[in-house]
């Protein structure tokens, strides 16, 4: 306990009421302002400019022709689906890379929001009321039931946050408003308006994440298009609401990609001398793992098996070195960042040695 420090005597007692008199006017004056905020707020709300609904938009009406003399869809039914919709700020707020660079990477940051205790109690909920479909997908695809786990675990924490964005207004938000990948985006607009039709659903209707992932597994449109499986034999493929399919979505995704059955993921490694040049060359195993070891590298594993040094920084701590192996490449086609593919290895350990 420490104590509180001011004058003494006479001068304190002149002190005290000045300080009461201040908490008096502060007390006054919050009371004053939480009668104004409502007000202030609503009126903002109110007298906010609304941008225009996307379907006045010139670009925006060249897509809709284009979609109609490529794909067949109906103008006036596009165009007032388009026109139900507006340019998303919290979208481009989201997208946007962090201001500050040292909030952009940070390992220790990022793994204690995927690899805690939540993630791995509820992953093994998840595996228990799972098994019989995780075991089949591995049977059928070769990957393991831990992984399948950790990549729905990561991505929406078992299907709990599969995200409340409309997905018709967060593509179009970022196919015309975001021109550093306007080209991705407006191609996964035009895949996930062929699979609206295809599913027999309103783009209108479908919720998912600010960047247009939807359902358990967040897939894109065009990962749903191209890699999605019936695993459950009811005739559809439904990612919101089908845990089965997600299962079987997310083992054929990786297993097209080329996962390696039984094959390692990554292992840890130690550094000596300038790693620089090992790093830049990305994190695609080319070279075999011997040669990482002439050039400074400690790691175990098969010295013919191609392999990728990776560097997990964080501000202010060392380097956490590994060495990735191919499946660990075949993660990040999942989301292109070695956190996340850390991520998602790290945790499938973790579920892997608590259900032994």
């Amino acid at each position: 306990m420490h104590a509180e420090s001011g004058p003494s005597g006479e001068a304190a007692a002149v002190f005290k009421e000045k300080q009461e008199l201040r908490k008096t006017f502060t007390t006054l004056l919050l009371v004053l302002l939480a009668g104004l905020m409502p007000l202030q707020s609503h009126a903002a709300k109110k007298n906010a400019p609304r941008t225009p609904p996307f379907s006045e938009a010139p670009e925006v009406r060249v897509f809709i022709l284009d979609m109609h003399e490529r794909h067949g869809f109906d103008v006036d039914h596009l165009t007032r689906q388009f026109g139900a919709i507006h340019s998303n700020a919290i979208v481009l707020r989201a997208i946007r890379p962090a201001a500050v660079p040292e909030m952009q990477r940070s390992w220790l940051r990022y793994r204690q929001r995927f690899v805690n205790e939540r993630r791995i109690s509820n992953g093994l909920r998840f595996w228990q009321e799972n098994g019989a479909e995780l075991a089949r997908a591995e049977a059928i695809y070769g990957v393991p039931p831990e992984i399948i786990t950790a990549i729905i675990g990561v991505e929406t924490e078992y299907g709990r946050n599969m995200g409340k964005f409309s997905v018709l207004e967060a593509l179009a938000t970022l196919a015309f408003d975001y021109p550093p990948r306007a080209e991705f985006f407006r191609n996964e607009l035009e895949q996930f308006l062929l699979m609206a039709r295809e599913n027999g659903v309103s783009p209108l209707e479908i919720k998912g994440s600010y960047a247009g992932a939807i359902g358990i597994p967040q897939f894109m449109p065009s990962s749903q298009r191209h890699y999605a499986v019936d695993f459950d034999g009811d005739d559809r493929i439904d990612l919101r609401q089908s845990t089965t399919d997600s299962i079987g979505s997310v083992a054929r995704f990786l297993n097209m990609h080329g996962w390696q059955a039984k094959a390692p993921i990554a292992v840890p490694a130690t550094v000596e001398g300038d790693p620089t040049a090992l790093i830049n060359a990305g994190i695609k195993p080319v070279l075999p793992l011997k040669d990482l070891l002439e050039h400074g590298v400690t790691a175990r594993g098969d010295d013919e098996r191609p392999a990728a040094l990776i560097d997990l920084v964080s501000p202010y701590q060392a380097t956490e070195y590994w060495i990735g192996f191919e499946n660990f490449y075949v993660i990040t086609r999942y989301n292109r960042s070695s956190f996340y593919a850390m991520s998602v290895f790290q945790l499938a350990e973790s579920l892997r040695k608590s259900k032994e």
